[in-house]
C-alpha cells in the first residue's frame, strides 16, 4: 500500500526546487510513478494499492480513496480492506517517495518481515519509516509522522535494508541524496527536462 497525498499539496517542502506549482506536479507525479513501479516489479508482492484522499489523484495499480482522516486511519482502512480482501497474505505500507527505491531492496526487507508478526524499516536518518509490514493476521496499527521510527519500535522487529529503501524524498537535499544511488527513468527525465541540478545524478536501473 503507497498513500498517495493530493497535489498540489504533497510534498510541499519540495517546491523549492522547482519553479512553479506545475514544475512540483511534474516532479511529484514522476517520484510516486517510479516507486510505484519498483514496488509492483519486487518479487514477492501480489498487488499494489495506491491509497488516494480524493479520486482522479493516483497513477498505475488499483487505488483505494481513504475514509478515515489522515495518514495512518488511510492505511489503518486499505490494511483492513486487504486483510478482508486476500487473508492469506500479509499488508505493507511502502512511502510513496522512494525514487532512487530498487525492486531487489524491497524484496530483501519483505523476505526479513515475513520472519515477523510486524517489522519497520527506518529511513537514512533513523527517526522516519519507510516501510512498516504486517504478517496475516497480524494488526498493521500504522504510526508515521515525525519520530514514527521510535513508536513502531515498541512493537515491530526493527530491520537493517539497502540505501534505496530508506532514502525519501522531501526536500531538494533529499532528491540530490536519492540522485547519487541512482534516480528512477521517470524521476531522472523529469528532473532532467526541468533543469534540476542534482551532484552525481545518474540514471540506474532500479528494477
Amino acid at each position: 500500500m503507497i498513500p498517495a497525498k493530493a497535489l498540489p499539496s504533497a510534498k510541499s517542502r519540495l517546491l523549492p526546487a522547482t519553479s512553479d506549482d506545475a514544475s512540483h506536479r511534474r516532479l511529484v507525479e514522476a517520484i510516486r510513478a517510479d516507486t510505484t513501479a519498483a514496488a509492483a516489479r519486487t518479487d514477492g508482492v501480489a498487488r499494489v494499492l495506491l491509497v488516494v484522499d480524493r479520486p482522479g489523484e493516483h497513477g498505475p495499480g488499483g487505488a483505494l480513496v481513504q475514509s478515515r482522516p489522515g495518514l495512518n486511519g488511510a492505511l489503518t482502512d486499505a490494511a483492513e480492506h486487504a486483510a478482508a480482501a486476500w487473508p492469506g497474505d500479509g499488508v505493507a505500507a511502502l512511502v510513496g517517495d522512494l525514487p532512487a527505491l530498487r525492486s531487489a531492496d524491497l524484496a530483501a526487507a519483505l523476505a526479513s518481515a515475513a520472519g515477523h508478526p510486524r517489522a519497520f524499516v527506518p529511513d537514512a536518518d533513523g527517526a522516519g519509516t519507510t516501510l512498516l509490514a504486517a504478517a496475516p493476521g497480524a494488526a498493521l496499527d500504522p504510526m508515521f509522522g515525525a519520530g514514527s521510527a521510535a513508536r513502531h519500535g515498541v512493537a515491530a522487529v526493527r530491520l537493517d535494508a539497502a540505501a534505496s529503501l530508506r532514502t525519501d524524498v522531501d526536500t531538494a537535499d533529499d532528491l540530490a541524496a536519492a540522485a547519487g544511488l541512482g534516480l528512477g527513468p521517470r524521476t531522472a527525465a523529469v528532473a532532467s527536462a526541468l533543469g534540476i541540478t542534482l551532484s552525481a545524478a545518474v540514471h540506474l536501473d532500479v528494477g
